[in-house]
């Protein structure tokens, strides 16, 4: 092969980020962070950052519209983006959509999809102000960028974890991956059947798949840090899983990390799931993404406090020196590197 040709697939999307990023450009002196957290931030006034994220969904990639009605589809990628700006402690405002559509997608279809948008915008306060649309010859491709501001004494970054500092994750884990699993079952009964008139009984798996379907963005936990004149010393969103998420945010820190196995937070809904499938379900917890809850670290004295103003967190691990890299305490006492079980 030859050294010039080198497939993406063998350094992976970090390896390919970091070969795109390390050119010479322009710097804008009011940049604050760019490329690296979950939103860039940029200085507006003595006081105030202003927030920018983007997400984007393609059709056969991000999602299956055999299983993924459209109004939910809406929701998502908007509550996707709303979740980096929540990871950087802010607050969204406004948001551009754009869209490349396939011709054989019905203006009903779209309609539906912007039916989830506007639902979203509204759930959490944030204007679509506009956008683009071309045609696509293959999928649907939906882009939404979302811009948002916080004060540059409450912004939270993946650096900025102390050693010791408690690891804290909001609600459950693994819970959005349970869903998938589930739809993804039911569409394969649906291809082997092939009997349009045969529909996917959900009612026992509601609360999964609508983590997969409709999952929140955690507004709940920013406005508790907010009434509480709170800022964690690190947080990111959980879009990805959390080992990946933690490693992230360790990176960015200089710190390693030990995660407590016993402590992760995994529904009951969840955990028949992966009984039904006769998978490990800590593995939906470590490594599934789309949970969008948000991981953020605490000085251990401010934890207990803060647990007394808002309960729906748990202390997963602490952060621990960088040389230590990232471990998991079993159930069992035991210490496992993350290279391990991955």
């Amino acid at each position: 092969m030859s050294d010039s040709f080198q497939t993406i697939q063998s350094i992976g999307a970090k390896g390919l980020l970091d070969k795109i990023t390390n050119f010479d450009s322009y710097k804008n002196e009011n940049v604050i962070q760019s490329v690296g957290d979950d939103a860039a931030v940029i200085k507006e006034s003595q006081s105030d950052l202003s927030l920018l994220s983007s997400e984007t969904f393609v059709e056969g990639v991000d999602f299956d519209p055999t299983y993924t009605p459209f109004h939910h589809l809406g929701y998502k990628i908007v509550v996707a983006g709303i979740s980096d700006i929540y990871a950087m402690n802010g607050k969204p405002t406004s948001m551009l959509i754009n869209l490349a559509v396939p011709n054989r997608m019905s203006v009903q279809m779209i309609q539906d999809l912007y039916k989830g948008i506007y639902a979203a915008g509204k759930e959490y306060e944030v204007e679509l102000v506009g956008g683009d649309m071309k045609a696509n010859h293959a999928n649907l491709v939906v882009s939404v960028s979302i811009y948002g501001k916080v004060g540059e004494d409450k912004v939270s970054y993946r650096k900025g974890a102390k050693d010791g500092d408690a690891i804290c994750v909001t609600g459950d884990l693994g819970g959005a991956l349970a869903g998938l699993r589930i739809l993804m079952r039911e569409k394969k009964f649906w291809e082997e059947h092939g009997d349009d008139s045969v529909q996917p009984e959900l009612g026992d798996y509601q609360f999964v798949v609508k983590r997969q379907l409709v999952p929140k963005a955690r507004k709940d936990l920013i406005d508790s840090l907010q009434d509480n004149n709170l800022v964690p010393s690190s947080m990111i969103d959980l879009s990805k899983g959390l080992v990946s998420d933690l490693n992230a945010m360790c990176e960015a820190s200089e710190l390693g990390a030990t995660i407590y196995q016993a402590a992760l937070p995994i529904a009951i809904e969840t955990r028949q799931v992966a009984d039904e499938m006769q998978e490990d379900v800590d593995r939906y917890a470590l490594f599934g993404g789309e949970d969008f809850e948000l991981m953020f670290t605490l000085p251990e004295k401010e934890v207990e406090k803060f647990a007394k103003e808002f309960n729906d967190f748990v202390v997963i691990g602490r952060m621990r020196p960088e040389e230590e890299g990232m471990k998991m305490q079993t159930a069992e006492g035991d210490l496992v590197s993350f290279d391990d079980l991955s």
